[in-house]
């Protein structure tokens, strides 16, 4: 399997590197915390000696309710997100949802996400592998909780003909067999690295549990199992995950978005570095 680079940070991933890590909050929800959640995963991520990327979400399109909190918006949301960029020295990712937000997104992104709800949305996939070539960054694509890991193979083969070869994570979020659950199969993980693409864990969003929590209003929203994300994350690398996605927040249960599934701020230290340890033993 070929490793990725990062060309603008000189941050790779793939066979024989470091743990590469995607961490930050599940959504921008001011610029304050962004940049204080962005500077403590940044100081553990040095110390540690990993390959950082920091990872915000501007708009949550996907959501149960229409009266969940989304973000700021695109435009609100690239702005913030490029103030941690540059007063940081941080690489970005982000998410995406239409094709006309791919130009400004890759702009300022450089490892731009393709939600796990829209990997065959052709339109979307062109515009945003174009858009993320011509900026130098790479893509990252998350696994639809309906494909078999064999169907990523036509997703590459999309972008390969739209933009070229060798620019694609692939992620592994779990799969949905409906009941308001995820199961991740730890064998999808190899089974997607055949395919000569790097392959990470987002062991937050594997855990949540879609519309499985009553709200305010007789609406639903995503539960979550914020104590299974370190057992996703720790099995995934000891199957031979490339990388981790994890978001974070200083206080969880006040977070806006998916506060079940995300992990206290306070934690990340201990869990990357046994995350770390892991990787290194896996590979020995």
């Amino acid at each position: 399997m070929a490793a990725l680079t990062l060309q603008n940070w000189n941050l790779t991933i793939g066979d024989g590197k470091a743990l590469f890590c995607i961490l930050g909050l599940n959504v921008i929800e001011d610029l304050d915390l962004a940049l204080q959640t962005a500077t403590e995963l940044k100081q553990i991520a040095d110390d540690l000696k990993l390959p950082f990327v920091f990872k915000a979400s501007f708009d949550k399109a996907n959501r149960s309710s229409i009266n969940s909190f989304r973000g700021p918006g695109m435009a609100e949301g690239l702005k913030i997100l490029a103030t941690v960029k540059d007063k940081l020295k941080v690489p970005i990712a982000t998410d995406l949802h239409e094709p006309f937000q791919a130009e400004p997104v890759a702009e300022v992104a450089d490892l731009v996400q393709i939600p796990a709800f829209l990997v065959r949305q052709t339109d979307l996939i062109v515009a945003t592998a174009r858009a993320t070539q011509k900026n130098k960054g790479l893509l990252h694509v998350k696994k639809a909780q309906f494909l078999a890991p064999s169907d990523c193979k036509s997703i590459l083969h999309k972008i390969e003909q739209a933009a070229a070869p060798n620019m694609t994570i692939l992620c592994e979020r779990g799969s949905a067999f409906g009941y308001n659950n995820l199961i991740v199969d730890m064998l999808a993980i190899q089974e997607m690295q055949k395919f000569g693409v790097p392959v990470t864990i987002d062991a937050t969003h594997a855990v949540q549990l879609p519309g499985a929590k009553a709200v305010e209003g007789g609406g639903v929203a995503a539960g979550g199992r914020r104590e299974g994300v370190s057992v996703i994350a720790a099995a995934a690398i000891a199957a031979g995950a490339d990388g981790v996605f994890l978001e974070f927040h200083p206080e969880p249960d006040k977070a806006k978005c998916d506060g079940p599934s995300c992990l206290p701020l306070s934690g990340a230290r201990a869990l990357l570095t046994r995350l770390k340890a892991i990787h290194a033993a896996a590979r020995a």
